[in-house]
Formats: C-alpha cells, structure tokens, sequence
C-alpha cells in the first residue's frame, strides 16, 4: 500500500460522512421549502414535493422505527417506496398527499399527534420518516408525549 490508497473502511467511513451531509442539507431544503409553505407560499414556487423526494432518495436504507417499535427501511424505485415489513408499496403520488395533509396541519398549528393524522395508506411508516427529515417537528411529537404520559 502506497501513501496514497486509503483502506477499505477509510472509504466507506467518507462515503457515509458524505452522505450524512447530503441528507442534513436536504432536511435544512426541505424544512426551508415548509417554512415558506406555511407562511403562504405556493407549493409550486417552494418546489416542495421535488425536495420531499429528493430527501427520500437519500435516506432510503436509512433504519426507522413505527410508534410500535417495529423496526424497517424503505427503498424507493421509479415512484414509489417500499417498505422492508411490507408486500405493497406506497405511491409517490401516496406520499405526497401525507406531505400535503401534514403541511396544511402545521399551518393551521394543529398538532401532528401520530400516523392517523396523515390520513393514508402506509401512514403508519410515513409518520417516523416525515419526523426525522423534519416535515413534523420533533417538538410537536414531545409535547404529545408528555400530555399522554401526565
């Protein structure tokens, strides 16, 4: 091994430092993108649903727990995600009408309090996605629990 050559882990540890700072940059776009959205701005100026997507992509392998503990990932293909604890998939088209319920939400200041309140098919797995990409604020779900657990 020349000084040159990295081993192994040294590149795959980079690749995954790179990649974790897509995924934070992607998150900061999106939450930019809500924030606009919320303020009044048309999804179609805000190109929201393009940077939900594209937030996806990135995290896709990326482990993820239901509200029941129930641990998965998700891969996407074309438009559609799949999820690893299911036979069907969910719909881009699926995914972005939960994005559409959810921004509506935050800008009325109702509380996203679980998957039900996204109204779709595959809630159940949206639901802990859309929180770690920051569609719904961490805050709003501690707040809930607090309440329940009072």
């Amino acid at each position: 091994m020349n000084g040159q050559e990295l081993p192994e882990t040294d590149g795959l540890q980079e690749r995954n430092r790179l990649l974790e700072n897509r995924r934070q940059q992607a998150v900061r776009q999106l939450q930019e993108a809500i924030e606009l959205e919320c303020a009044g701005a048309k999804k179609e100026e805000t190109q929201s649903e393009t940077l939900l997507w594209n937030t996806l992509i990135l995290f896709q392998d990326y482990p993820f727990e239901t509200t029941k503990k129930l641990r998965y990932t998700y891969s996407i293909r074309g438009y559609e995600m799949f999820v690893s604890r299911k036979d069907k998939s969910i719909t881009r088209a699926t995914v972005d009408l939960a994005f559409e319920m959810a921004v509506k939400l935050l800008r009325e200041g109702t509380p996203i309090t679980g998957p039900k309140k996204l109204g779709t098919f595959g809630a159940s797995y949206l639901y802990p996605v859309f929180i770690r990409i920051g569609v719904i604020p961490i805050e709003q779900t501690r707040k809930v629990k607090k309440q329940k657990g009072s």
